[in-house]
């Protein structure tokens, strides 16, 4: 019988095959690596961007809602606090002569909100707020943020012009009260017509941003508080009963400042500095936010 030859490859053949093999893929490697490094160094920036943009975007939506002349600014161990009360609601209500409102609003076709006693009950003026203003809610006139119009301050004295709601009609709203509102947002002309302003804002609790910077970044942190009483000293530690949420992480810089009047006598700025850094790399954004002081 005649013996087939068997072929296949020797053993040195298969080393040179491997080391062919290895310089190839090492020199492929060598062209590969800066374009691999670029797009993994592009996706960290874009998501280092993103996460700062967002963050910033999120406290300038909540400032639109701030109530007029409530924001304030404290700083404590490196940490900024920035606290303001966001109006849920508001409205307009009645206007009369002094005296012609203290009767509750079932006792009257049209209640006024009277500034001369201890009123607890007015009538709005077209539509009632949305969302729907319930019971625990808090209704704030003329704020100023100064000592006698400061919503901070409480909800009960002469001196104070927060209310709590205790009950919500088809068209009025009933307030608990101990004492007359110190101050009318309404203007009158000289003949004693109501020309403007009447307003009234409802709120619940504040919300202060937190931004708690570390150098490199890493344990750094922006945070958000809610859900809190409100109070006359700005919090610089999360208030019993409040949550908090953290909206950035890695932060090396941050600030937070606040200019009441810089555009108009009743037009507050925000401005918002924002530092992300992870493996080296850091990323700033800055932002503006106006906030509307016309009480």
């Amino acid at each position: 019988m005649r013996m087939r030859r068997q072929s296949g490859f020797t053993l040195v053949e298969m080393i040179i095959v491997i080391v062919i093999t290895g310089i190839i893929g090492g020199i492929v490697a060598m062209f590969l690596r800066a374009p691999v490094q670029g797009y993994v160094d592009s996706a960290r920036r874009a998501e280092l961007t993103d996460i700062a943009d967002t963050a910033l975007r999120r406290v300038s939506r909540d400032l639109r809602l701030a109530l007029p002349n409530s924001v304030r600014r404290t700083t404590n161990a490196g940490s900024v606090y920035l606290e303001f009360i966001p109006t849920i609601g508001g409205g307009r209500y009645r206007a009369g002569e002094a005296g012609a409102g203290v009767a509750q609003c079932g006792s009257l076709a049209a209640d006024v909100l009277d500034f001369s006693a201890a009123d607890t009950c007015f009538q709005v003026l077209g539509q009632m707020p949305l969302p729907p203003v319930v019971a625990g809610d808090q209704v704030v006139v003329y704020n100023l943020g100064i000592p006698g119009a400061d919503a901070y301050a409480g909800n009960t004295a002469a001196t104070h012009n927060r209310r709590a709601v205790s009950g919500v009609g088809p068209s009025s709203i009933t307030m608990t009260s101990t004492a007359a509102l110190p101050f009318d947002s309404c203007a009158f002309n000289a003949g004693g017509f109501v020309v403007g302003g009447c307003r009234f804002q409802v709120v619940q609790t504040p919300v202060t941003y937190v931004c708690t910077p570390v150098a490199g970044g890493a344990g750094g942190t922006l945070m958000r508080w809610q859900g809190y009483p409100i109070q006359p000293a700005q919090p610089t530690a999360l208030p019993a009963g409040g949550t908090s949420a953290t909206l950035a992480t890695n932060v090396s810089a941050c600030d937070f400042t606040y200019a009441g009047n810089v555009v108009a006598e009743r037009s507050g700025l925000v401005t918002m500095h924002l530092t992300i850094t992870e493996q080296g790399e850091s990323v700033s954004l800055y932002g503006a936010t106006h906030v509307s002081n016309v009480p």
